[in-house]
C-alpha cells in the first residue's frame, strides 16, 4: 500500500551503515555510537559502488556518526547531495544502550521475557518501543521526499529500517519484525516490494 503523504518516496534506496566496533563487540548501539571498522568502511566503499548505476542524486543519513560515516563514502561517491534527517536515528535503547545481551540479562532480569510477549510495543527502559518509532519512521520518509532530487538514498540502521520497510509497504508488526539488513547491505524498497541489491 502506498503511504498517502504525496511527500513520500514511492521508491528508496536503504542503506545500513557498515560495521563497527561495537557490532563486533556484540554491543547494542541505540543511539549510542562506536566507530566503523575498517571492514565497516569496505563495506561502505562497496555499497556506494553498488548504487552507481541508480543515478541518486540526494543521500539522507541519520545524524549518528556510525551511518553519518558511510554516508559520506556513498554521497562522494555518488556525487551526491548530503541532508541529515534526524528522524533516521535508531530506536532510543534508554539504559541498555551500549551493553551486551549477556549484561542486559544481568542488569534487565526477566526484561527480555516481557519484550518477547509484546516485541511490538515494549518499550526499552528509558528509551522508545517500535510502535513509537513507527511514526518517526513515517516522518523520515516524508523528510527525504522533500530534501531528495530523484530516488533518495537513506542510510540508516537495522531496527528503524524495519519501520521505514514497513511504512512504505504497508506491513503489519508482525511482518515488520521478521525483516533483517545486514551490515553494510541496500535494499531497492517500493510500495509493492524490495530487493536487495
Amino acid at each position: 500500500m502506498i503511504p498517502e503523504d504525496r511527500h513520500v518516496p514511492h521508491r528508496v534506496l536503504l542503506v545500513r551503515h557498515g560495521q563497527t566496533q561495537w557490532n563486533r563487540e556484540g554491543r547494542l548501539h541505540g543511539q549510542l555510537d562506536s566507530a566503523l571498522t575498517a571492514d565497516g568502511i569496505a563495506q561502505a566503499s562497496a555499497v556506494a559502488e553498488r548504487l552507481v548505476p541508480f543515478g541518486a542524486r540526494t543521500v539522507c543519513s541519520s545524524p549518528q556518526g556510525r551511518a553519518l560515516r558511510t554516508a559520506v563514502i556513498i554521497a562522494e561517491r555518488l556525487g551526491a547531495d548530503l541532508v541529515e534527517v534526524p528522524e533516521l536515528s535508531e530506536l532510543h535503547l534508554g539504559e541498555m544502550a551500549g551493553m551486551t545481551r549477556v549484561e542486559i540479562e544481568e542488569a534487565f532480569p526477566g526484561a527480555r521475557e516481557a519484550r518477547a510477549e509484546n516485541r511490538y510495543g515494549w518499550a526499552f527502559p528509558g528509551g522508545e518501543s517500535y510502535a513509537a518509532a513507527r511514526g518517526r519512521a513515517r516522518t523520515a520518509l516524508s523528510a527525504c521526499g522533500w530534501a531528495a532530487d530523484g530516488v533518495p538514498v537513506l542510510v540508516t540502521h537495522e531496527m528503524i529500517g524495519r519501520m521505514l520497510r514497513a511504512e512504505l509497504r504497508g506491513l503489519d508488526a508482525a511482518q515488520a519484525l521478521a525483516l533483517r539488513h545486514p551490515l553494510g547491505s541496500v535494499f531497492e524498497v517500493t510500495a509493492r516490494s524490495e530487493r536487495m541489491l
